[in-house]
């Protein structure tokens, strides 16, 4: 079982390289071991997102010290381990620097469902604003995780962007679906700003109909079938 979960690891790398969420060696995605909640696999310090290998990934505990693997870890572990800590729900961590999200952020605007991607956000999304420096401390690990509470995705203000799911593909999808809901916004405020926007009962339905775990994968999927890493259906 871990080494599928090493393997779904890595292609979470690419998937979210493919869509751009890579910024050079910065950004990560973590999974906890079923068999050890206490520990989850993330993917190393000092390689891109698609250079995840199943051999190049690393252990890390709750603690967030590294308890396997040959590379070092990276220095916002805690984002991972305080989440996975606060959250015995959560399977998978995401923290990357899409542009869209970014720029979004430092506007101060609430997201608003100006399309299909936004709906899935009907409910709030926090804004971490504690600091816009990078996580390096339990402590700023742990007030991540609270700002982050129940839902599944939040905003660090002029940061970047951190998700998480019951499963590496959900997080990988909360990671894709907001970094297109933030870009989607920013195109109707470089019109004016959004006029028309879905009425709260659609947007909670098509939300809550988009958000599915046969959603999740079939994403996924075919993200690895369009990097030439899958295999068609």
């Amino acid at each position: 079982m871990t080494q599928i979960l090493r393997k779904t690891l890595a292609e979470a790398g690419r998937v979210l390289a493919l869509e751009g969420q890579g910024d050079y060696t910065a950004g990560h995605v973590s999974a906890r071991l079923p068999d050890d909640p206490a520990r989850f696999l993330m993917k190393p310090s000092g390689i891109g997102l698609e250079e995840i290998t199943p051999k190049n990934i690393v252990t890390v505990n709750l603690e967030g010290e590294k308890v396997a693997g040959m590379m070092k870890r990276h220095n916002e572990v805690f984002i991972h381990s305080e989440i996975l800590r606060a959250r015995p729900d959560v399977m998978a961590v995401v923290h990357t620097h899409p542009r869209h999200a970014v720029a979004f952020s430092s506007l101060g605007k609430p997201l608003q469902a100006v399309g299909h991607s936004g709906a899935v956000f009907h409910g709030g999304l926090p804004v971490f604003a504690e600091t816009t420096d990078l996580i390096t401390t339990k402590p700023r690990g742990q007030a991540v995780a609270k700002c982050l509470g129940a839902f599944n995705a939040l905003l660090l203000r002029n940061h970047g962007i951190v998700t998480c799911g019951g499963s590496l593909e959900e997080a990988v999808w909360f990671a894709l679906k907001l970094e297109d809901a933030c870009r989607m916004q920013l195109l109707a405020e470089s019109a004016g700003g959004a006029r028309l926007l879905a009425d709260p009962a659609d947007a909670r339905a098509k939300g809550a109909h988009m958000n599915r775990a046969e959603a999740h994968a079939n994403v996924f999927g075919y993200l690895l079938r369009r990097a030439g890493k899958g295999k068609t259906p």
